[in-house]
C-alpha cells in the first residue's frame, strides 16, 4: 500500500537544470598543495585547536576539538605540516577572514590508524560524544551537530525518521548523484540513526525527478531486516525543506517555535547518512564531501572534495569559461556569493555554481510594492511577506516578529515570484542580523547590570560585616574594663585613664624587655657614639617631663 502523500502551501517550480551534471561520474579532486580548514564548519562553537605550527597530521587526525556540546571536532584531510593558524578567508558573503588551520600537504595521503566501531556495544552518550569527535555534521545545509539530533532526549525515542533525498534547489546533483552510488552505505547510516533514535517507522522521501535514485535506494532497502519506505514526492521547491518534506509524508505541521522532535520526528539528510556509516564502519571522520561544479564551466560534474580544498581549484576542473562573473556557494534560490575563491571547500559547501549573464541576466531595478500578494501566496510558511518587508525596511523590528520572522526559512520564492523584483529575502536576513545583534547588546548589558549590583551588595555586605566586627570588638573591650577589678566601679572617664595607664605600662614593659640586637663586641668608637645617642635621648626625656615657661609664670 503506497503512502498517501500531502502538499504544502506555497512553493514554484523553477526550471531545475539537473541533468548538466548528474549524468557524469563523481571524479575525485586532486590534492591540493595546501588545505584551508576552517574551525567554524557547523553551528554552534567553533573547535579549539589541539595541534601547532609545525607539527606533521595524518589524514584523519583530529586537529581541532568540539568545544561543548553544540560543537563539532574537525580534522586533517590529508597527511602534511601545520603551516599556520589564524584569520585565513572562508566561504562567507562578507569577505571576512576567520580562524583557519592551514596544512602543507606532503602528497602521500598517510592515514592514521583506523578502524569500525563496535556501536551495538557502546552506550548511546559514548557513541553520540565518539561521533561528535569524528567531525559529523548535517550535510543538508544548516551543518547542525549530528550528535545533538540522535539524542531523542526525556522521550528515549523518537518515532519517526525521515531520510531527506529531495534536493530541491536547482542545479545542485550532489545527494542525487550519491544516492545512485551509495544507497547500501546510506541506509546503512539509517542503521545507526535507528539504533540511537529508537525510531518506529523510517521514511525516504526522494522527488520524483530522480528515478535513479529512487530505484537505487528501494533496492538497498530490500536488503534490510526492517521496514525502510522509499516514498517518491512530487516536485515543487521548497519541498526538500525539513518542515515542507514532513507535511508532505505526515500532514503534520511543526508549530511555530518548536523542532520537528516535539511532535516525534527527526529528519537528516543523506549524505549526513552517509557520512555518519563512513565513521561507524569505516571509522572515518568526517573530511570530504561530494560537490556539484556546474553553471558556466565546460565540464558540470561532481567531485569527491577534501574539505579545506580552495574553491577555485574545483571551479579550475571542471573548466571556467570566460565570461563568469561571479561563483555561488549553493543554488540560486539560497546560494550566497562567494567574494573570494580562495576560500575552501567545508561541510556546508554542497554546489559551486559559476555564473554568468547568460545563465543569470541581471535583475532589474526594484520597483515600489504593488500589494499583489504572490509572495504570500508562494511562501511555504505561510507568512505575510509584503507585511514582513515593510517592517523589515522601516526598522520596526518588533513587528517583524509578531509576523514570525524567524519561520522564515529564507527559501526565496517570494522574490522569485514578485514582479517588482524587490530582493525580499535580503531584508529579511538584514531584519534578523538586526534584532540578534540587539538580543547580543542587551544580554551584554544584562549581564553588565547584573555584575554590577552584584558589587554594591559585596560592599554593602562587607560594610555590614564590618560594622559588626567593630561592634563586636568594642563589647568585648567593654567587658574586659568591666571585669578589671581595677578599674570596676569607676567613673568611665576614670576607668578610660586607668585603661590607657595600663597600655602605656605594657608597652614600656615590652619595650623594656626588647633587647637591641648586634651590640657584642662593638668597638670603643662605635660604643662612645651609642653612649652619646643614649645621653641625648635621656636629656630630651628629662626636658619632656619639665613644665612648660607659660606655665610656671602662671598664678
Amino acid at each position: 500500500m503506497s503512502r498517501q502523500l500531502h502538499s504544502f502551501k506555497g512553493g514554484i517550480h523553477p526550471p531545475v537544470h539537473k541533468a548538466e551534471s548528474c549524468n557524469e561520474p563523481v571524479h575525485p579532486a586532486a590534492l591540493p598543495e595546501k588545505l584551508f580548514i576552517p574551525l567554524r564548519q557547523h553551528i554552534g562553537n567553533p573547535a579549539k585547536p589541539v595541534v601547532e605550527v609545525g607539527d606533521r597530521v595524518l589524514k584523519g587526525q583530529m586537529i581541532g576539538a568540539a568545544d561543548g556540546y553544540i560543537s563539532v571536532a574537525i580534522h586533517a584531510s590529508s597527511s602534511g605540516v601545520v603551516s599556520a593558524i589564524g584569520p585565513s578567508v572562508v566561504p562567507h558573503i562578507s569577505g571576512l577572514p576567520d580562524e583557519c588551520i592551514a596544512i602543507e600537504t606532503d602528497g602521500r595521503d598517510e592515514w592514521i590508524a583506523h578502524g569500525p566501531l563496535d556501536y551495538r556495544a557502546m552506550e548511546p552518550a559514548a557513541l553520540r560524544m565518539q561521533l561528535r569527535d569524528m567531525g559529523i555534521a548535517g550535510l543538508g545545509g544548516a551543518v547542525f551537530p549530528s550528535a545533538v539530533k540522535l539524542d531523542p532526549g526525556a522521550a528515549q525515542t523518537c518515532p519517526t525518521l525521515i531520510i531527506n533525498g529531495c534536493e530541491c534547489e536547482p542545479w545542485i546533483t550532489c545527494d542525487d548523484v550519491l544516492m545512485r552510488n551509495h544507497a547500501d552505505e546510506i541506509l546503512q547510516g539509517v542503521v545507526v540513526m535507528r539504533h540511537l533514535l529508537g525510531c518506529t517507522e523510517i521514511i525516504v522521501g526522494i522527488e520524483d525527478n530522480k528515478p535513479e535514485a529512487l530505484s537505487a535506494m528501494k533496492a538497498a532497502a530490500q536488503k534490510l531486516d526492517f521496514a525502510v519506505e522509499v516514498v517518491a514526492v512530487p516536485t515543487i521547491y521548497p519541498g526538500g525543506g525539513a518542515k515542507q518534506l514532513i507535511e508532505t509524508l505526515t500532514s503534520k505541521q511543526v508549530p511555530s517555535g518548536k523542532l520537528s522532535t516535539d511532535i516525534g520526528i527527526q529528519v537528516f539528510n543523506v549524505g549526513t547518512a552517509h557520512a555518519l556509516a563512513r565513521a561507524v564502519h569505516h571509522g572515518e571522520p568526517l573530511i570530504s564531501r561530494l560537490v556539484t561544479v556546474t553553471g558556466h564551466v565546460r565540464r558540470p560534474r561532481n567531485f569527491e572534495a577534501l574539505i579545506g580544498t580552495p574553491m577555485h581549484r574545483l571551479i579550475e576542473l571542471a573548466g571556467e569559461l570566460d565570461g563568469a562573473d561571479g561563483v555561488l556557494m549553493g543554488g540560486p534560490m539560497m546560494g550566497v556569493p562567494m567574494p573570494d575563491l580562495e576560500a575552501p571547500v567545508v561541510k556546508a559547501t554542497n554546489c559551486l555554481l559559476v555564473k554568468s549573464n547568460e545563465l543569470f541576466p541581471p535583475l532589474p531595478k526594484a520597483l515600489p510594492c504593488i500589494r499583489c500578494t504572490r509572495c504570500a501566496d508562494a511562501c511555504p510558511a505561510q507568512l505575510q511577506p509584503q507585511e514582513l518587508f515593510r517592517f523589515a525596511r522601516s526598522g520596526d523590528f518588533g513587528r517583524a516578529q509578531e509576523y514570525h520572522l524567524f519561520d522564515c526559512i529564507e527559501c526565496g520564492c517570494c522574490s522569485y515570484v514578485c514582479p517588482s523584483r524587490i530582493p525580499l529575502v535580503d531584508f529579511y536576513r538584514y531584519a534578523k542580523s538586526e534584532i540578534w545583534a540587539r538580543e547580543k547588546d542587551k544580554r551584554a548589558s544584562d549581564l553588565a547590570r547584573a555584575r554590577h549590583e552584584f558589587r554594591q551588595f559585596r560592599l554593602e555586605r562587607e560594610k555590614k560585616e564590618k560594622a559588626e566586627k567593630l561592634a563586636a570588638k568594642a563589647q568585648t573591650k567593654r567587658s574586659e574594663i568591666a571585669a578589671d577589678p581595677s578599674v570596676s566601679g569607676a567613673p568611665d572617664a576614670d576607668a578610660k585613664k586607668a585603661l590607657i595607664a595600663a597600655a602605656l605600662a605594657r608597652a614600656q614593659a615590652k619595650k623594656a624587655e626588647v633587647t637591641p640586637k648586634n651590640t657584642d663586641a662593638l668597638s670603643p668608637d662605635t660604643q662612645h657614639e651609642i653612649d652619646e645617642i643614649e645621653a641625648r635621648r635621656a636629656k630630651i626625656r628629662e626636658l619632656a617631663h619639665q613644665p612648660l615657661e607659660s606655665e610656671e609664670k602662671k598664678p
